[in-house]
């Protein structure tokens, strides 16, 4: 199964947010940044990489009960749902 239309977007722009949340990450510890600011910063980063990948999973399974044809096993389903545990 492949990413389409708006999701295809929208997972984008969250990996693209979370890029750009590592990069503020690397920066603060390159500057010798507070420790709150960059706990701070990673754990939105991390939040946005498992939103995305929570999306992905929402998106295959929106395409398994839109086109029956396109199913996924199911274990296979569940093993990827569970790697972002």
């Amino acid at each position: 199964m492949k990413l389409t239309g708006q999701d295809l977007v929208s997972v984008r722009n969250r990996l693209s947010r979370a890029n750009g949340q590592l990069a503020a990450v690397i920066r603060l510890i390159d500057e010798g940044g507070e420790c709150e600011t960059i706990v701070t910063q990673l754990a939105a980063c991390s939040k946005a990489l498992d939103k995305a990948g929570f999306q992905i999973i929402a998106s295959t399974l929106r395409q398994c009960i839109e086109d029956p044809d396109e199913t996924m096993d199911p274990k296979k389903l569940e093993k990827l749902f569970l790697t972002l545990s």
